[in-house]
């Protein structure tokens, strides 16, 4: 089983869902007993989410250029960047390293269209909705046209990572709100639905949209243990 380095504390709610998800995932293939080889390298989120909305991307890359150096160093065979939002760095963490670097979009991009959609609303952190690096990536590579919510649901999807659910608060009044949103992008023609913030899985369930959504989250770990297993 190959190691998986996983760069975390982007919320560690999210990361500790990345944990058990490889964990539960490598048991159902392995065995009651086994459980994911990994190493796990977690920030300080108040200072990461400092330098976000400071929009000092540089350090970040820095941060994220170190903390994937770090894992490979330590034996890591594959990285996960464990949000979707510093997946605006990818591009230079994989540049730093000699192991592969699993993008987030790509399991996700692969499983729509597996599904057969090709319109999708995406959820996330205003750095996802609104920047070319994740829906260009969607777009370009995977051929997906990407709906944005509008400019006053873009902020409350944000205000509600940043304020609730990367500290662990789940409100019944968010979900509302997420589920309106949600309606709202599936009127603008949209088939599906991406999660695309790792946090939102902690609000938002299948039975809250009417059509079908796309855990990055979820899906990113699945990939994750394939590669793992394979070989």
């Amino acid at each position: 089983m190959k190691m998986i380095g996983l760069i975390g504390g982007m919320s560690w709610e999210s990361s500790a869902e990345y944990y058990r998800i490889l964990n539960e995932g490598v048991r159902e293939r392995l065995g009651p007993t086994a459980s994911a080889r990994c190493l796990l390298w977690s920030f300080n989120f108040a200072e990461i989410e400092d330098l976000q909305h400071r929009g000092d991307w540089p350090g970040l890359t820095t941060h994220m250029v170190n903390a994937a150096q770090r894992l490979e160093t330590a034996g890591a065979d594959v990285l996960l960047i464990c949000t979707n939002t510093m997946h605006r760095m990818a591009s230079d963490v994989q540049a730093a390293v000699g192991v592969p670097l699993l993008h987030i979009a790509d399991p996700t991009a692969e499983r729509i269209k597996a599904a057969g959609f090709r319109k999708v609303g995406l959820l996330g952190t205003a750095f996802t909705m609104e920047h070319a690096f994740y829906k260009g990536r969607l777009a370009d590579q995977h051929g997906l046209s990407v709906i944005a919510p509008n400019d006053e649901d873009r902020a409350t999807v944000h205000r509600i990572i940043y304020e609730e659910l990367v500290a662990g608060k789940v409100l019944p009044a968010s979900r509302d709100a997420y589920r309106a949103i949600i309606t709202r992008l599936v009127e603008s023609g949209a088939e599906a639905v991406i999660l695309g913030c790792t946090e939102i899985m902690l609000l938002i369930r299948p039975e809250d949209s009417q059509v079908p959504m796309f855990d990055t989250t979820a899906l990113h770990a699945a990939a994750a243990i394939e590669m793992a297993l394979a070989g």
